[in-house]
């Protein structure tokens, strides 16, 4: 089933109903639906740097239009680094690690025991938007979410062209 772009834009938007929803997670994926879903995100993104892959609502992976290098961006335009480097070691961090600083989002005598788990924020230098949220003990390191295997999602799976690139592969 092949959706209009308009009706993406609402699943964008999160104006969609939950029926529609459910049909399209559900169901298989029409071949233009990722390369609309981009088209969209690109329109509405204040750069021209092509985006190769979504990591969040306002985090991408970007080709840079004057290198061809692939770097992780936030929506505003801040570079953290190269695409294959955890970004949040990049980003500003907040970490609540204290009853207080957890007492500010939890009811009291609810938020988790710091010395058990802590909760880190990862923000965007540059305009301060929230991109992730971690729970892990004190003591573990930056979650490194995934590495997406970019060439096998295009070419397996999109049957696309990979977009050219410099830097290690």
């Amino acid at each position: 089933m092949s959706y209009t772009r308009t009706k993406i834009a609402d699943l964008i938007d999160g104006r969609i109903d939950h029926d529609t929803l459910h049909q399209m997670l559900s169901m298989p994926k029409d071949a233009e639906r990722f390369a609309t879903y981009i088209d969209i995100l690109q329109e509405r993104l204040p750069w021209k740097d092509r985006i190769i892959l979504p990591l969040g609502p306002k985090l991408y992976i970007v080709q840079r239009q004057d290198t061809k290098e692939w770097k992780t961006r936030c929506e505003c335009g801040h570079d953290f680094c190269g695409w294959k480097e955890n970004w949040k070691l990049h980003a500003l961090i907040n970490v609540r690690d204290t009853p207080q600083k957890l007492e500010q989002i939890y009811p009291r005598l609810m938020a988790p025991t710091p010395s058990w788990q802590v909760l880190r924020e990862y923000f965007c230098p540059e305009c301060g938007t929230l991109h992730d949220v971690e729970a892990p003990t004190p003591w573990y390191p930056v979650i490194h979410d995934f590495e997406p295997d970019i060439d096998t999602f295009y070419k397996d799976w999109l049957g696309m062209p990979v977009p050219e690139r410099t830097g290690a592969a």
